[in-house]
């Protein structure tokens, strides 16, 4: 499935996928698009496809690197990545900081918390964020609980769960003493627990910046739900705005207030990394949550960052080529689409990236498609 490309005698650079320490089991469809993602990628910057990194090879030109999930400072030093131009990804100073642990406070000064934990970092996105606190013990969790059920209904998050799933709904602690006896002690030392404000009603936005070499560019967009083949809701792909240039040509765009409220949200959160000594990233991409609270009140609060590829990529490396191959084009708007069930069909135009039986979540297919071009921002906007 991971089969290189034969590489020759040719100098110029290589891109490789990387299985890191962090990085956790892919179901079978997730290691084809990590394929695709890393082909589509060694196209953009000209280079060649080498498949799966070889330790111990001698790689003849630059080698940019497509981990699996973020990877920790000291191994990425052991593999010459110093910046966000070797790799399509992050790196991240401690283990906890590639997940959604960092985004909410601990219930105080003196509970338990990993070593290099930044009580500034939590300060400087408290206003972007929802009403949440971090816990990395169950004694800090039910604390954290208690303050919080007075409102109404908290969503626990493990930190390591994507795309909702091991969350719960808590609404009294009884229930939260269910959810802690499932969960390993080891995993919430490491990594934590978020018990996070419970929204209804929630569509999920996602704001990211990539960096490419010399092409960036920035997005918006709307994830979407889609029912797996077991009946659950789950991430069925994302729709995404994208521009060339940055966070500023982001915002010449005609946002509505909504997209610009998660917008704003993002740059914020996005700005706070620097409190993480260490950390660097060529691609920021981060969920941002908006919905009804349990007061009936509207609400918006970044949910987590994604600093590895994630279900998004496929559709930002194709609005990559097109911005690649056509210097003057400004504008791509493009989606990532999960399907489940077998009679299935991707429309023209599309590069389907997976079709026919995953082994663990069945028949499914997964494909991309650029939905318009635009050679200004006139137009555009969400």
């Amino acid at each position: 499935m991971f089969a290189a490309r034969c590489i020759g005698t040719t100098t110029r650079g290589v891109v490789v996928i990387y299985f890191g320490r962090l990085g956790g089991w892919l179901r079978p469809h997730q290691q084809v698009m990590l394929v695709a993602d890393g082909n589509a990628i060694a196209r953009i910057k000209q280079y060649d496809f080498g498949g799966v990194y070889q330790a111990g090879r001698s790689y003849s030109g630059p080698v940019v690197f497509v981990p699996d999930d973020c990877l920790l400072s000291e191994e990425a030093e052991s593999l010459g990545i110093r910046g966000p131009c070797d790799l399509y990804g992050g790196v991240v100073p401690y283990p906890f900081v590639k997940t959604k642990s960092v985004t909410h406070p601990l219930v105080a000064a003196d509970a338990v918390q990993p070593n290099g934990w930044s009580h500034l970092f939590a300060e400087k996105v408290l206003d972007v964020v929802l009403p949440g606190f971090t816990a990395f013990s169950a004694r800090d969790a039910r604390v954290a609980a208690t303050r919080m059920l007075v409102r109404g209904t908290v969503r626990a998050k493990p930190p390591l769960g994507t795309g909702g799933r091991g969350q719960a709904s808590i609404t009294t602690l009884d229930e939260l003493d269910v959810f802690l006896a499932d969960l390993p002690a080891r995993d919430i030392a490491t990594y934590g627990l978020v018990l996070e404000e419970h929204l209804n009603c929630v569509t999920t936005r996602s704001v990211g910046h990539i960096m490419m070499g010399r092409l960036t560019m920035t997005y918006h967009g709307t994830q979407r739900r889609t029912t797996d083949n077991e009946g659950r809701s789950v991430y069925g792909g994302s729709d995404l705005v994208c521009v060339r240039g940055g966070w500023e040509q982001l915002d010449q765009l005609a946002l509505m207030g909504e997209v610009r409220d998660a917008v704003n949200r993002a740059r914020v959160y996005d700005c706070a990394t620097r409190e993480y000594p260490g950390f660097f990233a060529s691609r920021r991409n981060y969920d941002v949550g908006q919905g009804i609270d349990t007061q009936r009140q509207w609400r918006s609060g970044v949910f987590e960052a994604s600093w590895r590829v994630g279900g998004a990529t496929a559709a930002e490396v194709l609005a990559m080529m097109a911005f690649q191959q056509e210097p003057a084009l400004h504008v791509v708007e493009v989606s990532h689409i999960e399907e489940f069930g077998r009679r299935r069909a991707a429309p023209e135009g599309a590069i389907v990236h997976f079709q026919g039986d995953d082994l663990q979540d069945g028949p499914m297919i997964r494909y991309s498609i650029v939905r318009r071009l635009a050679y200004s921002a006139r137009g555009f906007g969400g």
